[in-house]
């Protein structure tokens, strides 16, 4: 998909109208895209360079752009709640998904962190992505896909369960499942040593039980575990202030490593609760 440049034909356009309202288009020749505010022909924006305005038939003004990934993910057509991308930042940041990465993922859902992590991998990398429902995996290849403008030659979407995964090493795992510590196990013996896990969970029941199980297995540094919440500021002037609404708790994270072979992490130490 063409990031730069004038538009041309069959790029994905979103256009912006006076109220910050957001409408996407593919670009045809001779199309039209109709809002309430009167038409906008494709022909007006063909040849023009990002950041044009252009005027709908009522002459109402639209900002056209290309829509970055974070305003396809929040628009995309989902079967399964996307990951925020405040969270994917997290998630890319934390596990430190570098190029040419090879990483293991599952619960594909919509498809949103896999755009985030082909993109962090670039084209030498890889993404393997499990997903147990057929469902999501039909939502996921198609949003993959739409946004790529072709299914990447170097993502793998499986439909099966993680415990089965019987190929190579790989640098990164990311979880975002119900019970990621069924599938630890499987996680441990595919992550090469000083690998990282990023796990994704919506709810303190399943935080505890995950950092637990991962604290029994003995392979991982001590987990650390945190959500983030993303707060918006209205700046006129001098009147600054936070916004009424907020991006609150969506999820947890956590985050481990992959010890060497036979090594055991020092307990990390924990102050005792004063005796009455």
């Amino acid at each position: 998909m063409k990031r730069t440049g004038p538009f041309e034909v069959g790029d994905r356009v979103q256009l912006t109208d006076a109220k910050g309202r957001h409408y996407t288009m593919v670009l045809a020749p001779g199309g039209e895209f109709h809002t309430h505010r009167g038409a906008i022909t494709h022909d007006s924006v063909l040849g023009q360079p990002e950041g044009s305005v252009v005027k709908s038939t009522n002459g109402d003004p639209f900002l056209v752009l290309r829509p970055l990934l974070i305003d396809y993910v929040l628009s995309m057509p989902r079967g399964a709640q996307v990951i925020y991308p405040k969270d994917a930042a997290q998630i890319v940041h934390e596990g430190d998904v570098f190029p040419g990465a090879r990483v293991l993922e599952a619960g594909a859902g919509s498809g949103a962190l896999t755009c985030s992590l082909l993109r962090a991998v670039g084209p030498g990398g890889t993404v393997v992505s499990y997903e147990v429902r057929e469902d999501h995996a039909v939502h996921a290849e198609r949003n993959v896909t739409t946004f790529f403008g072709e299914k990447p030659p170097n993502w793998d979407l499986r439909i099966a369960d993680l415990v089965t995964y019987d190929g190579p090493e790989v640098d990164r795992a990311v979880l975002d499942m119900l019970a990621p510590w069924e599938v630890l196990e499987a996680v441990a013996g595919a992550l090469v040593s000083g690998g990282v896990l990023m796990v994704y969970v919506a709810t303190v029941t399943q935080l505890s039980r995950v950092v637990e199980a991962m604290r029994e297995q003995l392979c991982w540094t001590e987990p650390r575990a945190w959500e983030s919440l993303q707060r918006g500021w209205d700046v006129v002037g001098l009147a600054v202030r936070p916004q009424h609404s907020m991006r609150g708790h969506t999820a947890f994270l956590v985050c481990a490593r992959k010890l060497a072979p036979g090594t055991v992490t020092p307990t990390p130490y924990r102050r005792k609760r004063p005796t009455v």
